[in-house]
């Protein structure tokens, strides 16, 4: 545990009492179900950019990248390298022409309802499998958050893992649950500058304390000469293709992301599109690259060094040990930003898999809005504890919980999601068939070792998915609009 002072908790209380505020006002804007899921499709072009980054990025940003670049060196460079092209690939590939879509088929709130409308599927099959999915997978995404977060609480104030869970996460559901969409959005563009400023002033200190680029290039060479290259493992073993072709595939998880893709949905107008993607890549590009030093820098900063989980508390460390009080709280705070901009953002599409898809769509069709708001709400207070029951181990890795569920997500709807927007002749059967292939292979993947079952489950699974999506429509007769 770090030494604290009330600086340090005072900043946090600061920190907490906006986000608060912020739900609070966003209570009496959510007036329906359009309202509480995608912000009645009002959000500027500094929020949707700023709001889409910070929501995709979590606290792994703050924890998972930094410690894996403090465990792996230059190796985690192929990593960032998938993340950019797959980031910028989706702002330009997909956010224009799924805010069109989704408002022409229906004015559709969530993916499984543009999936259903778009391909006119009256069985329901495909938006039940959608909302399966989105389920199971953002409960895991959820509780990698709820670690995070209570790696920070554990760490900075010495709280029980269990209790500083709990405490993350009931903040969490508390905003969430009374503001909807908009106090999530509006709270993001907050966190997200918050998260950007932590970054950089913790990555600028640790150049400046172990003399730039070239201080910590000796200092990690000093430690172990395999960090500084890119081709080999920290054991200094050659990393092989498989293990490039698994960082890179992490670009491959964008085109499927609910939680993204939710505020392409929610832009206020398709011109101001191009405008948030050149913000969101000048945030994302400077965010991860502020991310990996800091990691690199703690290689040779750190006296005793990290190993296993710990190593993902990286970031806590450098903030109060070289910085002071003040400065300090306000990084450590950007963590839980970076946890909380995530964790609402996936609480509250997966309460919509439940209100919009399955209760409206399944069991009450005549459900007034106001009755559907208050399902959503519900929803995301039990998706929640069921998420804290899944961070209550406290060796699970924040890095392992997010690649499970990103590679889930873009491997169930990616390939779908982006073929729906360009291929006219794609059919219901085929997009039945790359959800459930790309769903199926993640899960089944991860089971699996040795030789070329070592490979990230997301590519196997986007390439089956998109292999099924051509090939059962080319079987079916059509169906899609």
């Amino acid at each position: 545990m770090v030494e604290t002072n009330y600086t340090i908790i005072l900043t946090f209380a600061a920190y907490l009492a906006v986000v608060l505020v912020v739900g609070a006002v966003a209570w009496r804007r959510t007036k329906n179900l359009k309202d509480y899921i995608l912000g009645g499709r009002r959000l500027g072009r500094w929020v949707t950019a700023i709001s889409a980054q910070a929501s995709d990025m979590s606290g792994w940003l703050l924890m998972g990248l930094p410690g894996y670049a403090y465990a792996a060196g230059m190796e985690s460079i192929w990593l960032l390298v998938g993340l950019l092209i797959g980031t910028y690939a989706n702002w330009k590939f997909t956010a224009a022409r799924l805010r069109v879509a989704t408002e022409r088929y229906g004015d559709s709130l969530t993916l499984p309802d543009y999936l259903d409308r778009r391909f006119n599927d009256r069985s329901g099959v495909l938006r039940l499998l959608s909302a399966l999915f989105i389920l199971v997978f953002f409960t895991f995404y959820t509780s990698s958050g709820l670690v995070a977060g209570g790696r920070l609480f554990e760490e900075v104030f010495g709280l029980d893992y269990i209790w500083a869970v709990a405490a993350g996460g009931v903040t969490i559901v508390v905003y969430t649950f009374i503001g909807g969409f908009l106090a999530v959005s509006w709270t993001d563009l907050i966190q997200g500058l918050l998260m950007f400023v932590a970054l950089i002033i913790v990555a600028v200190m640790g150049l400046a304390a172990i003399g730039g680029l070239d201080g910590m290039a000796s200092g990690m060479a000093t430690v172990d000469p395999a960090l500084l290259d890119p081709f080999t493992n920290a054991a200094g073993e050659p990393l092989g293709a498989i293990a490039v072709i698994s960082l890179l595939g992490w670009g491959l998880g964008y085109f499927g992301q609910p939680h993204i893709l939710a505020r392409f949905m929610a832009a206020s107008s398709v011109e101001r599109i191009r405008d948030s993607r050149r913000i969101a890549m000048t945030w994302v590009t400077v965010a991860l690259a502020c991310g990996m030093v800091v990691g690199m820098c703690g290689i040779a900063l750190l006296e005793e060094p990290l190993a296993g989980a710990d190593t993902e508390k990286i970031f806590i460390l450098m903030a109060t040990i070289f910085l002071n009080p003040v400065v300090a709280g306000v990084c450590l705070a950007g963590i839980l930003a970076a946890v909380m901009s995530t964790a609402d953002s996936q609480l509250l599409v997966a309460s919509s898999a439940v209100s919009e898809d399955l209760y409206k769509g399944f069991f009450r069709r005549e459900a007034s809005p106001g009755e559907l708001l208050w399902v959503g709400r519900l929803a995301v207070v039990a998706i929640a504890m069921l998420a804290l029951f899944l961070a209550s181990d406290p060796d699970s890795k924040v890095l392992d919980l997010v690649a499970y569920a990103w590679a889930g997500f873009g491997a169930a709807f990616g390939p779908v999601i982006l073929i729906s927007l360009y291929w006219r002749g794609m059919s219901r059967s085929g997009a039945i068939a790359g959800v459930l292939t790309g769903g199926i292979t993640v899960i089944a993947w991860k089971q699996l070792a040795g030789g070329i079952f070592d490979i990230y489950e997301i590519v196997p699974g986007v390439l089956f998915s998109a292999a099924a999506v051509f090939g059962a429509s080319a079987f079916s007769r059509g169906g899609g609009r």
